[in-house]
């Protein structure tokens, strides 16, 4: 089986240490196929009877281990570079621990950008995040890869930090409750359309 694997949300982006890339090593052994994935985690397999042992011992190094396949992604963040508070590191802790892992009728992509910079092209995402100083915008229906790139739409603007799991959390379920076999999120939005979600979001 595959697991997903990646270190903590941090100032700096996704900063791997010497010491977990060689506890990574360690762990896994030598013959284990490890794959870099464009949502910034590492895909390991490992055998399904020692799961618990290995997820333990990669948690104990520090990193960061979740589900792999349809679910919902762990947080794809910038890099906090305007520092962790002004940026809402805390913030995207927060949302990474509350949607990462959830199975999902396709991999679903959540970015998140702590100033309008966004630097981690969350407007490229399923679901998109940007802190607008003191509030947050709501995106969704990003289409990064295909002829047919495009940008997502804005769902929400002005909402506090309270706010966002609790709109995120629901169009995740929305998105699994009624969506059509393996409908990617972007024709899901299109087909559903911007005001539903709106309303779903409430």
């Amino acid at each position: 089986m595959n697991i997903a694997v990646a270190p903590p949300l941090q100032v700096g982006g996704t900063l791997f240490t010497p010491e977990q890339l060689s506890a990574i090593a360690t762990i896994l052994g030598p013959d284990t196929k490890i794959e870099m994935t464009p949502f910034k985690q590492i895909y390991v397999q490992i055998p399904v009877e020692q799961r618990e042992a290995i997820q333990a011992a990669l948690e104990q190094a520090g990193l960061e281990v979740y589900p792999a396949g349809f679910v919902s992604k762990s947080l794809i963040a910038c890099n906090f570079c305007k520092g962790a508070e002004d940026a809402g590191l805390e913030t995207a802790r927060t949302l990474n621990q509350a949607i990462a892992g959830i199975e999902t009728p396709t991999p679903l992509k959540i970015g998140y950008a702590g100033c309008a910079l966004g630097t981690s092209e969350p407007l490229f995402k399923d679901i998109g995040v940007v802190k607008m100083r003191d509030t947050f915008d709501i995106y969704v229906g990003g289409e990064p890869k295909g002829i047919k790139v495009a940008a997502a739409q804005r769902l929400l603007s002005g909402l506090q930090e309270d706010q966002l799991v609790p709109i995120i959390t629901r169009i995740i379920d929305f998105y699994r409750a009624e969506a059509k076999g393996k409908e990617k999120f972007s024709k899901f939005v299109n087909r559903m359309t911007l005001a539903k979600l709106q309303q779903i979001a409430g």
